[in-house]
């Protein structure tokens, strides 16, 4: 029997991101007759159209988010529970923890209903916004209608999906009850250090202005201000001063003007579009000597396990999704939010030893997750559940 999954994906737009990435695996991991898998997102019009062998895209006409115009919301419940109502599934996905999956908790249909937490809001925002004045504890309590809102949706919902310890435990400590860590992983055959192109790594660092004695760091992610891309330009620039050091960061988002402006201030950061082949892609972040990254507010941080997989040391924020990542003694990490600790912690990088870094994560790069057995696990999980129900209900 065919499983039904229909993921309720408030995120998604066709222009880029991990949530887009995730999603078009996702449909590919759908295998035909065992999986079919339906991904409602907001659009331009209504719409379907089959992007895999048991995967559609299905569009509910949708305006445009006033604060990013590359993202539409759902703004129309009658239309999303007509959708589910017409494509009834097995279990009802939503991703993420705003407006729609009430609108998902209030559907009366009868599947198994899943919280999948592609964003973490308290890091991106509150955090963010309030974390120089006060404690995470304050700020949590300041923000407790937020708690308070996972907390009933946690009693709605049959699973909360987390793709990182740090996040699960978290979300535990807020009262949450159904959390299940599934971690996520990396495309399979596309990343590896045996991509490497010290030619590519050359043409690299001359984009930078700089030789192939340079060290050699690249970012890559939305330009959005959680991203903490600025703090990264100024912490590399400062650590330049003592070494060479250039920085390619690839990536596009509202937040590009802010991005251009840091880059004035150093010849020696190259702002690169993303790159969509991702055969491309994986050879460009295989021939760098490590991973820079700044947002302490990622649920898994897809870049920094393709970095792993790639055989990239990394210089990463202490807490958030991208630690986990993190293998003591390839690379360093730093205090996040901390401009000057991070400047320290590429300093500490270019002093020992790069190179026996990236050997050292080299070695265990081919013991990376894939995201096939990520869809494994939670096409497995959705189908205990929703045995289970059907036992309920039968009873």
């Amino acid at each position: 029997m065919t499983l039904r999954i229909v993921d309720v994906c408030a995120f998604y737009t066709p222009h880029g991101g991990g949530v887009r990435t995730y999603i078009e695996r996702k449909l590919r991991a759908a295998k035909d007759g065992e999986q079919a898998v339906f991904v409602v997102v907001p659009g331009e019009r209504d719409g379907m159209e089959r992007v895999a062998d048991a995967g559609w895209i299905v569009t509910i006409a949708s305006p445009r988010f006033p604060l990013d115009r590359r993202y539409r919301y759902f703004a129309d419940e009658p239309a999303l529970h007509a959708v589910l109502d017409r494509l009834r599934p097995d279990v009802v996905e939503a991703s993420s923890p705003w407006s729609s999956p009430a609108m998902v908790a209030r559907w009366r249909g009868p599947a198994v209903r899943s919280l999948v937490m592609h964003a973490d809001p308290l890091s991106a925002y509150a955090y963010r916004w309030f974390g120089s004045v006060a404690h995470r504890h304050t700020i949590d309590r300041g923000f407790d209608w937020f708690w308070r809102h996972l907390r009933r949706l946690d009693d709605q919902f049959d699973i909360v999906v987390s793709a990182s310890k740090s996040l699960s435990t978290r979300l535990s400590a807020g009262g949450l009850r159904k959390v299940n860590t599934i971690a996520m992983g990396v495309e399979p055959d596309v990343f590896s250090p045996t991509l490497r192109d010290e030619a590519l790594r050359t043409r690299m660092l001359a984009r930078c202005g700089l030789g192939p004695n340079a060290t050699l760091l690249v970012g890559a992610g939305r330009l959005a201000p959680e991203k903490r891309w600025p703090m990264v330009i100024e912490a590399v620039t400062a650590a330049g001063n003592e070494h060479p050091v250039g920085l390619v960061l690839f990536g596009n988002g509202r937040d590009k003007a802010r991005v251009v402006r840091a880059t004035a201030y150093n010849p020696h950061v190259h702002l690169a579009a993303p790159i969509n082949d991702r055969a491309i892609f994986a050879t460009m972040l295989a021939s760098a000597d490590a991973l820079i990254h700044g947002c302490e507010a990622e649920t898994f941080c897809m870049i920094a396990a393709e970095a792993k997989a790639s055989g990239l040391p990394m210089i990463v924020p202490d807490c958030g999704g991208t630690v986990d990542q993190f293998t003591v003694g390839h690379g360093t990490t730093y205090a996040a939010c901390d401009t000057d600790a991070l400047s320290r912690a590429v300093q500490k990088f270019v002093k020992s030893a790069p190179d026996r870094q990236r050997a050292a994560a080299s070695k265990i790069a081919a013991h990376q997750p894939d995201m096939s057995s990520h869809f494994q696990a939670l096409f497995n999980k959705y189908t205990r559940l929703s045995t289970l129900r059907a036992r309920r209900v039968a009873c």
